[in-house]
Formats: structure tokens, C-alpha cells, sequence
């Protein structure tokens, strides 16, 4: 059975309601998110934004701070002042790179990588907050991820 697929074209006020919007759903769940990491990374002394820097030098120590902004979707001017914190609480290290100085290297420090311990518990933790399954995560992350694809390669609708 096939159904027909609503039509963008007609508007209607149902259609522009608050609670029906895709946009709204995802903007609430991120901040649903933000509140639920908040008091997990307190006690790191981190931001929810510091921590993604982390998640990504986990995978991959020794990023450019350009390779990082890339991972993160973030840009040089909001990147820069999160490493200089981050440097501040002793996790990253920072230093130009020799064969190109235009270049900043960004590395996990000896506290950093102990860290990573930790965050197996930050992540067991909002595993349990969503009540998700494991299977049910991958579903959702797989979506959004399909999502923000298609957006980034189609930005203005057309």
C-alpha cells in the first residue's frame, strides 16, 4: 500500500503549528540534550562544545585546528577561544605546525587522554536517559546524520 506524499505547496495552518515542525523537533532535542550532558561535564569543567573537541581528538589525536572546525562544523573565530580554554584546564596542548606555520597542531595532553576513561560513563549515562536501545540510537543518529547531508547539500530547498 502506498500512500500519496503530502504536498509543501499548500499552506494550511495545521502545516505551520509549532509542533509539527522538523526543525522545532530537532532544535528541542538538542537543547533536551545540552541540559542532560550539563552536570555530566561540570564536573570536568567542560562545555558540551569542549567536549565534541575531545570526542574528536579521541579518534584522531593531532588535528589541525581547521581539521577540527571540519569535524565540528564550527568555525576558526568560535573554535579558537574553546582550545584556549580547553589548553587553560590542561587537556589539549597546541603548537604550530613546522612544516607549514600557518598551521596549529592540536593534541591530547596526559590528562586529556585519561579523560577518555571518563567519558565511557558520560555516554553509559545518556544511554540511559534516552531509554533507547542500543539499535534505536544507531536508527536515529543514522537519520540525522542522512538529514543533515541532504540540507548541507541542498541549503536552500531547491
Amino acid at each position: 500500500m502506498t500512500t500519496k506524499a503530502a504536498k509543501f505547496d499548500t499552506p494550511t495552518d495545521e502545516a505551520l503549528a509549532l509542533g509539527r515542525q522538523l526543525c522545532f523537533a530537532v532544535y528541542s532535542a538538542a537543547h533536551a540534550f545540552n541540559r542532560t550532558y550539563k552536570p555530566m561535564l561540570d564536573r570536568f569543567g567542560l562545555t558540551y562544545p569542549q567536549y565534541l573537541v575531545l570526542l574528536a581528538l579521541w579518534q584522531q589525536d593531532g588535528m589541525t585546528v581547521k581539521r577540527i572546525g571540519e569535524e565540528l562544523g564550527l568555525d576558526s573565530g568560535t573554535l579558537s577561544p574553546l582550545l584556549k580554554r580547553l589548553e587553560a584546564a590542561g587537556y589539549i596542548g597546541r603548537m604550530r605546525d613546522p612544516a607549514d606555520e600557518r598551521q596549529v597542531i592540536v593534541s591530547l595532553t596526559e590528562s586529556g587522554r585519561r579523560l577518555k576513561t571518563e567519558a565511557f560513563t558520560i555516554l553509559a549515562q545518556i544511554g540511559k536517559a534516552t531509554g533507547c536501545s542500543l539499535e534505536e540510537i544507531g536508527e536515529l543518529r543514522d537519520a540525522l546524520q542522512r538529514l543533515t547531508r541532504r540540507l548541507a547539500d541542498n541549503p536552500q530547498g531547491d
